[in-house]
Formats: structure tokens, C-alpha cells, sequence
């Protein structure tokens, strides 16, 4: 049986990377891979990490003379019960945040707007305030927010978490019901220790952790393939506190891949290494990989799919702001249009972007 779950997940991987280099599955483009720019995306890309908030006037209108909007991170449940984060083009409101938050309610004026087989996280008719001061943005449900599905309690902490701390003036957030501060959530009693960050970890996947105290955590980025699309969706991992360098811990957990029965997959090979110790200069890592990293060894290029999981899964980590690529210590790679990557990729504005 484990053998045949190989061979399927192997199988699925070489599909994938047929569909890449020969039906335009994931449409890329040198902004791409490129340090981001300040771009805006018209088409439907079925995979793109890249956005940006585009021409916007001071009196709330675009160049154009249209109404302004702004590029904003929501994060989803789909259709694996994982929390994904979904760019969508809002109204440029005063108050961009607490929108956020209105569009995270089921039945809410995102529901038009929703991918095929994803679903907003918060209960119907639920009503939010937020107040953000020092960094703290606090957010006040109305009663119905009690009335989730239990299984959705996690998500739902997660999703507001993450949806929130994606603005510059929110590093940590505290839930409220009714102005009463929650200690622990309405339904399934999870403990809410404090203000919520980043830290609390996202789609949590504890597989193979004996001793979860003498581990710690770090979050990756995998691909999910459905009929219509690909996007990427972060997972939070245990790793030994006995790894001393987190960045090639990262990079060996995106090689490795998620568990086999996960619908998620890696677009790193298993037979990709890291030739020396990551270096890190100036909030940029270096990493020096063996030509497995390669989608092809005559061009010495390197897919958008693998630079994007790198770059994502390792500016998560504190201090890191770029990745820089080298193979077999030599940095003349390019991207999969062919073009030099001369510059270190720097961590794209919003992940998941497209035309919903």
C-alpha cells in the first residue's frame, strides 16, 4: 500500500510538471521572479504571487477615473479544509482592515467574488468592529459569531489572525465578543493565550511529532491542484530544536514534501540538496543547491513554481526579506522565460492573486 501511495504522489508530481512546461497551466512572467514590482494584474492567472494596490489617487479614484481599489489578502477555507489566503481587488475604503474582515463572513458581499470551491470562515450575519491602536487591532463579534461548526473553531482563529496581521498597522490581535474579551473561543473552548500573531501557526500539521516541547515551528508553502487552478497554501511544521540552522530545516521540509496522504505536493525534487550552510547578508539568504534544483540542466533554469515556494516559505522567517539562488556555487541561473535572475527575489505583496 505505501508503495503504491508512492507511486501515486510521484505520478501526480510528473503530471504537474508536464501541464507546466507544455499546456501553460501556470502563467508566469518575468515580474514573476524578478524582485516584485509595482504591477497591476489584469488577467486570470491560475498561479501568481505577485500584486500590487495599482494607480491610486488621493481623492479614492483610480488613474482612470474609476473607483479605487486595493489589492487585500482574505484567507479561505477551500475545499481540503485548509486556510488559504485569496487577493482580491476591494474598494480602497478608510477603514481597509475592518472590510477585510466583513469579507471574511459567509453570505457577505464576497460571496459573488468566491472561488469554485472555497467558502468564507465566519458565520452568517455576524457583525464586526475593530479598533486598532499600538499595533493591537482588536475585533468585536456580534453574537452570531458563536454560531460556527466546531471543526471550523482553529480556522477560523487562524484566518482572522492572518487576514488582520497582513496590514502594517496590526502586529497582534485580540478577539472580543459582545466587548467582552474572549479567553477562550465560543464553541470548542480553544484557549486563546494572550494576543494572537503569526506565531499561532497556520493549517497546523503535527504528523510524526513525537515530543511537540522539544520542537518548534515553522511554515512552509505547498501547492494545491484543483480542475480549474493551482495556489499555494501555507502549513505550519514542527522541526527539532535540535536543527540549528531553520533555513536549511525549511528547505528540507519543502523537499521532503507534505505526508503522502496530504492532497498537497512540492514542486522540489527529492534528490534536491543544499551544497553548503545558508548564508544570510543584509536580510538576504543565499542558498547554493545541487542541479537538481534545475527544471533544466542545459538552461540552468529554475521554475517559477520552486523559486515561489522558496521565497515564501523562508520570508516568513524573521530578518529574511530575499533568496538568492546559486547552483553548484555559481549564480548564472534563469528563469523559466529565460531571463537572467540577476537580483535577489524579494517576498511578493500578496500571495494567490488572479481575477476571481
Amino acid at each position: 500500500m505505501l508503495v503504491k501511495r508512492k507511486i501515486t504522489y510521484f505520478l501526480s508530481i510528473l503530471i504537474v510538471s508536464i501541464l507546466l512546461s507544455g499546456c501553460g497551466l501556470f502563467n508566469g512572467s518575468k515580474e514573476d521572479i524578478d524582485p516584485p514590482k509595482d504591477v497591476s494584474y489584469e488577467e486570470d492567472l491560475d498561479l501568481d504571487v505577485s500584486g500590487s494596490q495599482g494607480d491610486i489617487e488621493a481623492d479614492g479614484e483610480s488613474a482612470d477615473g474609476e473607483t479605487a481599489t486595493i489589492q487585500t489578502e482574505l484567507y479561505l477555507i477551500d475545499s481540503d479544509g485548509f486556510v488559504v489566503p485569496r487577493t482580491f481587488s476591494l474598494p480602497n475604503t478608510e477603514s481597509v482592515a475592518k472590510q477585510a474582515l466583513e469579507y471574511l463572513v459567509t453570505g457577505g458581499p464576497i460571496t459573488d467574488q468566491l472561488p469554485n470551491e472555497f467558502r468564507a470562515v465566519l458565520p452568517a450575519d455576524t457583525a464586526v468592529d475593530l479598533d486598532i491602536t499600538d499595533g493591537v487591532a482588536t475585533v468585536n463579534f456580534s453574537n452570531e459569531f458563536a454560531q460556527y461548526a466546531p471543526e471550523d473553531e482553529l480556522k477560523i482563529v487562524q484566518s482572522v489572525t492572518w487576514t488582520l496581521t497582513q496590514f502594517d498597522s496590526v502586529d497582534r490581535v485580540k478577539l472580543q465578543m459582545n466587548g467582552n474579551d474572549l479567553s477562550e473561543m465560543p464553541v470548542n473552548g480553544t484557549p486563546l493565550n494572550g494576543d494572537l500573531t503569526r506565531k499561532i501557526g497556520i493549517n497546523l500539521d503535527t504528523t510524526n511529532v513525537v515530543d511537540i516541547t522539544n520542537t518548534r515551528p515553522v511554515t512552509v508553502y505547498y501547492l494545491s491542484q484543483t480542475d480549474e487552478e493551482s495556489y499555494y497554501v501555507p502549513v505550519t511544521k514542527r522541526i527539532q530544536n535540535s536543527e540549528d540552522n531553520t533555513v536549511a530545516a525549511i528547505v528540507e521540509e519543502l523537499v521532503k514534501g507534505p505526508d503522502l496522504s496530504s492532497p498537497l505536493f512540492t514542486m522540489l525534487m527529492p534528490d534536491v540538496e543544499l551544497l553548503n550552510e545558508p548564508e544570510i547578508s543584509d536580510g538576504v539568504v543565499t542558498l547554493n543547491f545541487n542541479e537538481n534544483i534545475l527544471g533544466s540542466y542545459e538552461q540552468k533554469l529554475v521554475s517559477k513554481q520552486v523559486m515561489d515556494s522558496l521565497v515564501l516559505s523562508l520570508t516568513e522567517q524573521e530578518g529574511i526579506k530575499g533568496v538568492a539562488i546559486q547552483v553548484n556555487g555559481e549564480a548564472d541561473i534563469v528563469n523559466q522565460d529565460g531571463e537572467p535572475v540577476t537580483e535577489p527575489v524579494t517576498r511578493p505583496k500578496n500571495v494567490n492573486t488572479g481575477s476571481f
